[in-house]
């Protein structure tokens, strides 16, 4: 395949070279933020990529580019074929990692590194069982907890992504570093974000200046570290004087960090989405089955890309009443 152009760059001199591939919209928690209580509606298998169509389209965005390929869902491990598909795709000369909740870590763990993967992130929004069965809505703190160990003895690096609610988690922020601090494990804390269905409110949201505020209270200012983030990175990174693991803050409400954006997404029905805020979708599945090239319609997605947030400047309670975007389990995490 012979390509003008290897790289994905928009109009604001962003390459961007990082695809999140959604693997299903299907899911063995429902975690309120994420899904709908009522779920979300079924759809025909022939509407989703095929592991084959997966695979195809994941190599022309290696040839423009890829070098990092993030495996989501839904839950990525209940994909069909999911041990396969993670060896086809451990072929690929990129890096590749997965978030996941960790549910089934221990029955894949062998195809996780066949594959190369070394990086995890594992979803868990809470220490206490009896919260995170609320917040999830199912029953697997226990076997959670102990896939998250597997992975640590097995030298995987793993970061726990905790999304925080005001009134619900928010009290745990020291706990979670204090986990940090005693294992080498990364928490990375999530401002909660509006998606379809997850009854978001900016009385739920905890900034990063709050999640700051409670550490310097307890830890004291000369015992916080701030880490040199990576020019890519999503979290402000820091770590306490003399921890094992560190912890970050994700602050895409309050602090966004889209001028250094090199993400695009690839929903589980084909779809690119250039930006996780973004109204707009490019259809690469079609266009594959159709069989014509995907450089032209990757290009033009890449080049229509908002500066920040999907072109959204606030976000109140009124504005994202107004917002059309899928629910967050459909566009991938």
């Amino acid at each position: 395949m012979v390509q003008s152009n290897p790289h994905m760059i928009d109009r604001f001199g962003r390459v961007h070279d990082y695809l999140r591939i959604s693997l299903t919209e299907r899911c063995n928690l429902r975690c309120f933020y994420c899904m709908p209580e009522e779920g979300i509606q079924l759809r025909d298998k022939a509407e989703f990529m095929s592991n084959e169509e997966l695979l195809e389209i994941a190599k022309t965005f290696v040839l423009m580019g890829v070098k990092k390929i993030r495996l989501t869902g839904g839950e990525p491990l209940i994909k069909k074929g999911i041990d396969l598909l993670l060896r086809e795709l451990g072929k690929l000369p990129v890096e590749l990692a997965i978030t996941t909740n960790a549910i089934l870590v221990d029955k894949y763990l062998d195809d996780l590194m066949a594959a190369g993967i070394r990086n995890v992130n594992v979803s868990l929004d809470s220490l206490v069982e009896e919260k995170f069965n609320k917040i999830s809505r199912r029953d697997y703190f226990k076997r959670i907890k102990s896939n998250i160990h597997l992975l640590l003895e097995n030298n995987f690096n793993v970061k726990v992504n905790v999304v925080l609610i005001k009134g619900l988690n928010d009290n745990e922020v020291i706990d979670f570093i204090e986990w940090s601090r005693n294992e080498n494990i990364h928490i990375r804390f999530i401002e909660f974000m509006p998606f379809d269905g997850n009854n978001w409110n900016d009385d739920k949201k905890v900034s990063y200046k709050e999640v700051m505020e409670k550490v310097h209270h307890h830890y004291g200012l000369d015992n916080v570290y701030k880490l040199i983030d990576s020019k890519n990175d999503t979290s402000k990174n820091f770590q306490i004087r003399g921890g094992s693991g560190t912890f970050g803050v994700i602050s895409s409400m309050t602090n966004p960090f889209c001028s250094s954006c090199n993400r695009i997404r690839l929903t589980a029905d084909g779809k690119l989405k250039n930006c996780l805020f973004s109204q707009t979708e490019t259809d690469l599945l079609s266009a594959l089955r159709n069989g014509e090239g995907l450089e032209k319609y990757i290009q033009e997605s890449i080049l229509s890309k908002e500066k920040e947030r999907g072109g959204y400047s606030q976000f109140d309670n009124e504005s994202v009443n107004l917002m059309k975007n899928r629910t967050m389990v459909s566009i991938g995490g």
